[in-house]
């Protein structure tokens, strides 16, 4: 009996609808729908609710010692520290040589509270530093995206493929 009621209500409703409208207008507004839909994931709305909360990469990240892996610029670094190895933050130690291809993550800085896109550059040359050993992958992508893994040895395009630590140098704030 109530299968019969929700027939007939369907009847009626489709029956309506084809009074009311046209093919032409039921056309027009489906490729309205089909022409708007993909703007939708653009729009602001949800990466502001996603930046709100902090990941626990975020949470304790400092940016007093470079020496140390919760240093907010090394979200998505793996490997020795040039910082531990003679070299800066972002060059690195005398008898290396960079990369010249890297992988980038977006880091937040607690002390300004924005985001940050970071080139990850491995120095190569010399035998691996092997201090300062880290490993963050918060910001790591999978190898289908080669230039955000953090587990390839970025040598390329350098005299040797031998790698030594991994430095990095900040691009731009990101948006």
């Amino acid at each position: 009996m109530a299968r019969f009621e929700f027939d007939k209500f369907g009847d009626r409703f489709s029956r309506g609808l084809a009074n009311r409208t046209s093919r032409r207008s039921m056309l027009a507004r489906l490729g309205v729908i089909l022409v708007a839909a993909p703007a939708f994931p653009l729009l602001p709305i949800e990466r502001k609710a996603q930046a709100a909360e902090l990941t626990e990469f975020q949470k304790k990240a400092q940016s007093k010692d470079d020496k140390e892996c919760n240093y907010w610029r090394y979200c998505a670094i793996d490997g020795s520290l040039c910082t531990c190895c003679g070299g800066g933050v972002h060059t690195c130690p005398p008898g290396t040589s960079p990369s010249l291809t890297s992988w980038v993550g977006t880091c937040y800085n607690p002390d300004d509270k924005r985001s940050y896109l970071i080139a990850y550059h491995d120095c190569c040359g010399s035998s691996s530093c092997g201090q300062c050993r880290c490993d963050n992958t918060e910001a790591a992508m999978p190898t289908y995206r080669p230039q955000g893994n953090n587990e390839i040895i970025w040598c390329f395009g350098t005299s040797s493929m031998q790698y030594h630590c991994s430095t990095a140098a900040l691009v731009g704030v990101a948006t």
